[in-house]
């Protein structure tokens, strides 16, 4: 299904010194800082670099043309995962990345001549740049090297932390949703992704949904476990499965998605194909159903009057997060 929703999905474990060397890619991303904490360099094109501190909760918007680099400095493992689109990428479903450096960089792919050309370098020390050049995608750094330390002035419109944003939706026994777009992240526009993160109380459900302009919905579940249904055509349940941390899943568009946590809640983190994201739910207060005629609804269910009420009654306080039954 990714290939088929031209969206990659990709994640970077880094280890205490380790340095994920500097790179772009072709295809747009969001990144997601899943676990730990630590530096990530970013270069806008014909920009200057900006030297972010980032922990877990983190998401950063990577455009078209960017070239990052990460590392981590403590003992906790950094991980951090990047969900993107593809359609302009050399293989659907994938992400491809150039680095700049590195034994797979492209120091090594030219000449010395035009190394040395391009970079007014003698020929010997071209030789030794390109020699050094040992490590490939991750290096460990050693010794005296000193990254750039972050600045809190980079952070503003590079990162959001989604666990202390200002909650979209907050649903007292039920869950909170905070949503990236143009407005908190202005940098999605660029991107042309939107994004959100979930969290599900224990034994709650997510209303029955869909994304009502087209986009695809690509779905990491970050913490705990519980039950999801997919909907598509002709009334088929396409997906039933469990799902808990570290699976992904994508629900393809217009197909209407829902999910039950089990005791211990379920946290997700989605990317969806637009930069700011329409949702039509069809249970709760908010629901669809609420917007339709009763004759319509007692046609449409073929029920008597009585069951359409009693069927349009229900769900009047809740909105999009329902509690589990007492």
């Amino acid at each position: 299904m990714l290939p088929e929703g031209n969206i990659g999905a990709a994640k970077l474990a880094l280890q205490k010194n380790g340095f994920a060397l500097p790179c772009y890619s072709d295809s747009s991303k969001v990144a997601y800082v899943l676990q730990g904490s630590g530096v990530a360099g970013i270069v806008l094109p014909e920009s200057e670099e900006k030297v972010v501190a980032i922990k877990k909760g983190d998401a950063l918007a990577l455009p078209f043309g960017v070239i990052t680099w990460w590392y981590n400095k403590e003992d906790t493992e950094l991980v951090v995962l990047f969900l993107g689109d593809t359609s302009k990428a050399h293989k659907t479903g994938e992400f491809t990345d150039f680095y700049l450096t590195g034994s797979n960089g492209i120091f090594t792919g030219f000449s010395t001549e035009f190394v040395g050309r391009a970079w007014d370098l003698e020929e010997k020390d071209v030789k030794t740049l390109v020699g050094k050049q040992s490590g490939k995608v991750i290096v460990k750094l050693e010794g005296n090297i000193n990254l750039p330390e972050p600045k809190e002035e980079h952070r503003k419109g590079m990162a959001l932390n989604c666990e202390e944003a200002p909650l979209d939706v907050d649903i007292k026994n039920g869950g909170r949703v905070v949503v990236l777009n143009t407005k908190n992240l202005p940098l999605v526009g660029e991107v042309g992704l939107g994004a959100d993160l979930v969290r599900l109380d224990g034994n709650a459900m997510c209303s029955p949904g869909f994304s009502c302009d087209s986009a695809f919905q690509v779905t990491y579940i970050v913490r705990g476990s519980g039950r999801a249904q997919v909907v598509g055509a002709d009334g088929c349940r396409v997906l039933e499965t469990t799902v808990k941390a570290g699976n992904l899943f994508i629900v393809p568009r217009f197909f209407v998605v829902s999910k039950i946590a089990d005791s211990d809640g379920l946290e997700w983190f989605s990317i969806i194909t637009t930069p700011n994201p329409v949702f039509t739910h069809l249970a709760g207060s908010i629901g669809a159903w609420k917007a339709l005629s009763p004759t319509v609804l007692q046609a449409s269910f073929n029920v008597d009057a009585g069951l359409e009420q009693l069927f349009r009654s229900k769900r009047n306080a809740d909105a999009i997060f329902f509690p589990p039954p007492n």
